[in-house]
């Protein structure tokens, strides 16, 4: 086979005209070879040639007559020297960075680390020159092709936008009107059934938990669990192939833009978790499948001492280098894929600080790869989410983001839970989430829509959990219930877990409607977890991201109990989506908002700080100015209160939602005031 020189770009494996281009970067490999499999058997290796040429820090070459479906690796070559953090092994055949799919998983039974592992699974320091290509996965090439038919992207202004955080899988896995071959996929996402649940809640964004190619990290595999969440990435610009229908390679690839279209078509857009903070490789003791054998030193942090250790900002054992230019590139060039050839319309980075960590370590709001997203023209249309903490020191960010960021706000879930559970002193605190947070938003020209406010998500409790379980339950996980976030703000109405006390199960209903009102009565971007609106739990596990056998799954059984919260949900979206005065894009002034007592009397600094504070009403007016058009009356305390708001509002006002009594009919406000019952949250919007 003649193998010609080819050229340095694009990076990757890219078929064209006659064959592929292919194109790998390494600082410090001597060489870098291809390997090619057989596609009937993929164990049997076809041929490795070397690629012959070499531009600066890539090497490349043209290899004639492959194509779509070709199955791949690459070996580097270089010297072992781990102090140096230099840790070539060509026994091990490595992922392309660049594959656009994959076919097959890693088998952590086989010699899948670099080097010797003694007895106790450490790290011995000697190369293993054991041969892997038997335990690892295959890259796939795939041309991309794909007929769009005029797809466009809603781009939801983010003042309108309400997101709905889900996992591929468990959002249909038990789905009865999704056929059962179809279940747990892309395609089963694209069902008309399940479009139609997004629709008639009136989310506008799904935020999918990740699905980059993702392979469980060494301690899971030895429990025999999986990581079901999916933060294990080592595939940047391949979907999981684990969620198609179509299986590995090509069809994965189609099948994800499939469903992309589909929920375009709905008007619905598409969210990608994204984890490109650490890899699935994980720590010294862990595989070496792609990175690690490329180039350890470039694409990882090294501990400036001891370049054989790495710097963990992230708790998952490495953390990938951001100070240099081609792991910059590579993320920019995974994003601007994502958007291109995938049509998503926006990213949600985990554990976003380790992404903006300069050379000591600290994080840097104008760190290199922050900069670059944001000067992007591709990347500029879409919508940039942070998570704004990781495990490292000064590890949260929260409100430092530059613009165009906004931030998962924690303030939000925990000022709001501990309000409800009945914390004193908590008012003031829920003042500063009602209004978007401007404590913690106010600077560099940001507003409340900086702040992605939540009640619950995917780490932590499930909305139905936070009122039935006081403490988490995480003993299938194997770790002894260590595991999980503290505290998690939760109570449980005086019994731990499931009841049939008909007094504590209203009672917890209620709270629920409580938070959930809270949550999409506020200002700044809600964000529901999947499956809150249907009463899911997880039996109290405040951390189920290796329980993927159904504990995670949707349960579409619904009792009378959980389609009355449904229909509840979809009565405050529906609210949300109509009322003006929800939807401010800057903060609230002295005119825009009035907080009262319920005597109608404004607060006074005074009141604000009194412990026993727990009623209080907020009037809101429209963006557009004019008169007040809504005002939430809060009572957290355990007995009714009356709110006689008098002048405070304007003629026209009814009572539209009572989260104590939600069967009650819509109404005009009573002259001479209106009942609020015991924890609970009333709504009083003026008519036209």
């Amino acid at each position: 086979m003649h193998v010609q020189q080819g050229s340095p770009f694009p990076l990757g494996v890219t078929p064209t005209r006659g064959g592929v281009n292919v194109a790998v970067f390494s600082d410090h490999a001597t060489r870098v070879e291809l390997c090619v499999f057989d596609p009937a058997r993929p164990g049997r290796e076809l041929f490795r040639v070397e690629l012959p040429g070499r531009t600066h820090d890539v090497f490349h070459g043209f290899v004639p007559g492959l194509g779509e479906g070709t199955l791949y690796g690459l070996r580097a070559h270089g010297p072992w020297a781990p102090e140096e953090g230099l840790r070539f092994n060509p026994a091990k055949l490595l992922m392309d960075p660049y594959a656009r799919a994959f076919r097959g998983e890693v088998d952590a039974s086989g010699p899948v680390w670099g080097e010797q592992l003694d007895a106790q699974g450490l790290p011995t320091g000697e190369r293993c020159e054991e041969d892997s290509a038997g335990h690892v996965p295959r890259c796939v090439v795939v041309d991309g092709a794909f007929d769009w038919e005029g797809d466009a992207h809603p781009a939801t202004p983010w003042e309108r936008t309400v997101l709905y955080e889900v996992h591929v899988k468990g959002f249909t896995a038990q789905h009865p009107e999704v056929p059962e071959a179809l279940r747990g996929t892309y395609a089963g996402m694209a069902h008309p059934a399940a479009v139609a649940h997004l629709r008639s809640l009136g989310v506008t964004a799904v935020e999918l938990l990740p699905v980059h190619e993702a392979f469980d990290e060494p301690f899971l595999a030895r429990r025999g669990l999986r990581n079901y969440w999916g933060y294990a990435s080592c595939g940047f610009f391949a979907p999981e192939q684990r969620y198609a229908l179509a299986g590995p390679g090509p069809g994965a690839v189609r099948e994800f833009k499939q469903m992309v279209k589909a929920l375009h078509a709905a008007g619905i857009e598409v969210i990608l978790d994204v984890v490109y903070n650490h890899t699935c490789e994980a720590g010294a003791d862990g595989y070496t499948l792609c990175f690690r054998g490329l180039d350890n030193g470039s694409y990882y942090r090294l501990r400036p001492g001891s370049r054989a250790e790495y710097e963990d900002f992230t708790g998952t054992g490495n953390s990938l280098n951001f100070k240099h230019p081609r792991v910059v590139q590579l993320v920019m060039d995974s994003l601007r894929a994502w958007v291109t050839e995938f049509h998503v319309d926006g990213f949600r980075f985990d554990l976003a600080p380790t992404l903006g960590r300069g050379t000591a370590g600290t994080f840097q709001p104008g760190a290199d790869l922050l900069v670059a997203l944001r000067q992007d023209p591709v990347l500029q249309r879409v919508k940039l989410i942070a998570e704004p903490w990781d495990v490292g020191p000064g590890g949260y960010q929260l409100g430092r983001f530059p613009p165009p960021f906004a931030e998962w706000n924690d303030r939000f879930r925990d000022g709001v839970r501990r309000f409800w559970r009945g914390d004193a002193g908590l008012a003031p605190e829920l003042a500063w989430r009602l209004t978007g947070s401007s404590d913690q938003f106010h600077g560099g020209r940001r507003g409340p829509l900086a702040s992605i406010n939540f009640v619950a998500a995917h780490d932590g409790m499930t909305l139905h959990d936070v009122c039935a379980y006081a403490h988490k339950h995480n003993e299938a996980n194997g770790e002894q219930n260590r595991d999980g976030h503290e505290p998690n703000h939760s109570w449980n109405g005086g019994v731990e877990g499931e009841t049939a006390d008909a007094a504590v199960n209203a009672a917890r209903a209620r709270d629920r409607r409580n938070l959930l009102a809270t949550l999409l009565l506020s200002q700044g971007v809600p964000m529901l977890l999947g499956g809150d609106e249907l009463g899911r739990t997880q039996g109290g596990n405040n951390n189920a991201y290796c329980q993927g056998d159904g504990l995670s799954w949707f349960d579409w059984g619904l009792d009378a109990d959980r389609r009355a919260l449904l229909a509840f949900a979809r009565r405050l979206l529906q609210l949300r989506e109509r009322e003006p005065a929800l939807h401010w894009g800057r903060f609230l002034g002295e005119r825009d908002a009035a907080w009262l007592q319920p005597t109608g009397a404004h607060l006074s600094r005074a009141d604000w700080e009194r412990p026993d504070l727990r009623a209080f009403a907020l009037v809101l007016r429209p963006p557009a100015g004019g008169k007040p058009t809504l005002a939430l009356l809060f009572n957290a305390g355990e007995g009714a209160e009356r709110f006689t708001l008098g002048g405070a509002l304007p003629r026209g006002f009814r009572r539209v939602l009572d989260t104590a009594d939600v069967g009650a009919a819509e109404r005009p406000v009573d002259a001479d005031g209106e009942e609020v019952a015991g924890r609970s949250l009333v709504v009083l919007r003026r008519t036209r």
